[in-house]
């Protein structure tokens, strides 16, 4: 099989077998040194750009040289694609620390495909929807907040588990919000605009939890605060500016309906939820979340499956399974996760 030396960035997931790599920088999801049957050190890592993944291996290596690789950081790479077992992996003959500035982390972190400012386009749109006259003004003093909104359209969802790529937080959101005008008015009891208030702020926080400019990872006050208890906080914080600009107090039942859709969308105590749902808004806000959460987690498992020969993904910690791949053929007009947004 020739090779060919590549000299351009090449993105993970046009790479094929037989190719030369000289010192491109990729993100380092894992790395673990290992042993060799003949008792050596390898190194066996998983490398990511915004494409894909890839496993690589590193022969006769050192546990001082494993020591030098960053934990969830960037590596300057060096080495050749081939097949093995089915399976694309890269063989990696050096490496050495990636020096800041001298790539883009963009083009390294997972991203979205979709649009992003058409999807915040569709959000305003069915949050304009709200008729509650206190709750659209408070929605409106996030969506005008141009640092909230900037960080809203760019941040994950989640560092591992679903929506987990930049611009993810706001897919889910989005995918949250169509759902609740599919369900809602099955449940005309069921008060719409709180649903739709308390859907677009559940995961706000993340904003403030998670880091995502050179990795996603969390931050030292997502780990203190975290994105639930951020959240209410800020409701609290754009109430009393409203309240300040009225010269009246926010309506109080309002507010605490609100964030009690937050402290309890996780849905039980050892998921992190301070509360339990106990009204039918915070049930349905639970369920639709979860509802979108997990269905991400299922595609994202099938998608990235190593074993393209196998029916079955492997086991899925989060899920608790190991994913069915093999499904009818989806109709003609179905789209895949980050398709643009269809607006109504």
């Amino acid at each position: 099989m020739s090779t060919t030396a590549t000299r351009p960035r090449r993105n993970i997931a046009d790479l094929r077998p037989g190719e030369l790599i000289d010192y491109q920088v990729f993100r380092v999801v894992s790395k673990e040194l290992r042993t060799a049957s003949n008792g050596a050190l390898y190194l066996h890592a998983v490398l990511a750009d915004a494409t894909g993944q890839l496993v690589a291996r590193m022969w006769n290596t050192s546990a001082e040289l494993y020591e030098t690789i960053p934990e969830s950081g960037f590596l300057l790479c060096r080495g050749r694609t081939e097949h093995y077992g089915g399976k694309l992996q890269f063989i990696i003959d050096g490496l050495r620390a990636a020096e800041p500035g001298s790539f883009d982390p963009a083009e390294l972190l997972p991203s979205t495909t979709a649009d992003v400012e058409a999807m915040w386009k569709e959000v305003k749109s069915i949050l304009r929807q709200i008729k509650n006259p206190s709750l659209l003004a408070l929605v409106g003093r996030f969506i005008n907040d141009e640092s909230f909104a900037s960080s809203f359209k760019r941040a994950p969802a989640a560092v591992a588990l679903h929506h987990a790529w930049l611009g993810g937080l706001l897919e889910h959101t989005l995918s949250t919000l169509r759902l609740a005008r599919v369900v809602c008015p099955l449940y005309p009891e069921v008060d719409q605009d709180l649903v739709l208030a308390g859907l677009f702020l559940h995961d706000a926080g993340k904003t403030r939890e998670l880091a995502y400019d050179t990795s996603i990872s969390y931050t030292s006050e997502g780990q203190l605060v975290g994105h639930i208890t951020q959240a209410v906080l800020w409701i609290r914080q754009k109430c009393a500016e409203i309240e300040a600009q009225a010269g009246q107090p926010f309506p109080r039942d309002v507010e605490t309906a609100l964030q009690h859709i937050i402290l309890s969308h996780h849905g039980k105590h050892e998921f992190g939820s301070p509360r339990l749902p106990a009204t039918p808004e915070a049930v349905m806000v639970h369920y639709l979340d979860n509802l979108d959460a997990k269905l991400s987690m299922m595609f994202e498992a099938i998608h990235n499956d190593p074993d393209a020969a196998s029916e079955w993904t492997a086991y899925v910690k989060a899920l608790e399974t190991r994913v069915f791949k093999t499904r009818l053929p989806p109709p003609a007009q179905a789209g895949r996760r980050g398709d643009p947004p269809v607006a109504s």
